[in-house]
């Protein structure tokens, strides 16, 4: 390839207008977009807190803990800080090209989000012991939390929760793509799940957007939590938002390969069999095999 040849490229590519190009030269530019690098660094000093002594340094003592902790914790946040800055920026009104709302909005959920840290921790604890008792194969609480891909995942998962909770833009999305990337489970940042989730294997599980898990929930590889269908307004957009995904209850198990869709409710301690395509209302302590797609409770045939 000529040098001319080479220019031509780089010129064509540089005047491409197909919305792929960063907002060059706009307000916007006077922020760089969030990192993805550095969110992932991010999260492996956040999991270092959430996890003392598994991540990152992994001599520590009781006399030093605190102060490592709060050391890690300080950079993470801080730099935290500066992608929620810029996620902020990059959707903010440039009509008004002045970064000081992105600052102190960028403050606020900083703040919002280091309070709730205990509670991800004491969710993440619940999540671990869930994997411990409920695999044969796990000798110590030392395996979930170092090698198993639903802890990860989870992991991941409830830090973006929360920063979605509070409205932040973008990162939330690139934090469950980052875990998605690592452990092959797909966790929308928008689900609301709850304590003791167990996701076993986990390669292939897809939860979507406003679905809803209750306590003591199990799910094995290749599951999705989908949407049944796409409702589109007058001018043929999709409708955005409204809630789409399953309802699964407390103490439900679903086993491999299960597709469950649209806005339906697994009642409390079903048990979904592997393969099996469920679309309607499920009914507490129903079972639904893939053979026959019979429950226990319920006429055949109705829960498919």
């Amino acid at each position: 390839m000529t040098r001319d040849d080479f220019s031509g490229i780089v010129t064509s590519l540089c005047e491409a207008n197909d919305g792929l190009t960063h907002r060059l030269g706009s307000p916007s530019g006077r922020l760089g977009l969030p990192s993805r690098a550095t969110l992932n660094a991010i999260l492996d000093e956040l999991r270092a807190v959430l996890f003392p002594g598994y991540y990152g340094q992994s001599d520590l003592t009781p006399e030093t803990v605190a102060f490592h902790m709060g050391a890690v914790l300080d950079g993470a946040l801080h730099k935290l800080r500066e992608q929620v800055r810029r996620g902020l920026w990059l959707y903010h009104d440039h009509d008004n090209a002045q970064l000081s709302p992105c600052d102190v909005r960028a403050d606020d959920v900083i703040r919002a989000f280091a309070r709730r840290l205990p509670v991800v921790r004491q969710r993440l604890a619940s999540d671990v012991l869930a994997a411990y008792e409920g695999d044969p194969a796990a000798r110590s609480l030392d395996e979930p939390i170092l090698s198993y891909p639903g802890v990860t995942a989870l992991t991941y998962y409830r830090l973006a929760h929360e920063l979605q909770r509070l409205e932040v833009p973008l990162i939330p999305r690139i934090i469950t793509e980052i875990a998605h990337s690592k452990t092959g489970i797909d966790i929308h940042p928008g689900a609301t799940i709850g304590e003791r989730c167990f996701i076993d294997h986990g390669t292939g599980v897809v939860i979507g957007e406003t679905s809803i898990l209750g306590q003591n929930v199990r799910i094995y590889q290749g599951v999705t939590l989908g949407a049944k269908s796409f409702p589109k307004d007058g001018s043929g957009a999709l409708i955005k938002g409204i809630p789409r995904h399953p309802i699964v209850e407390d103490d439900v198990t679903i086993y491999a390969g299960a597709t469950i869709l649209g806005r339906i409710t697994v009642g409390r301690g079903s048990i979904i069999g592997g393969n099996v395509w469920v679309t309607r209302d499920v009914p507490p302590g129903a079972r639904i095999t893939q053979a026959v797609a019979r429950t226990e409770h319920f006429e055949a045939g109705a829960g498919i």
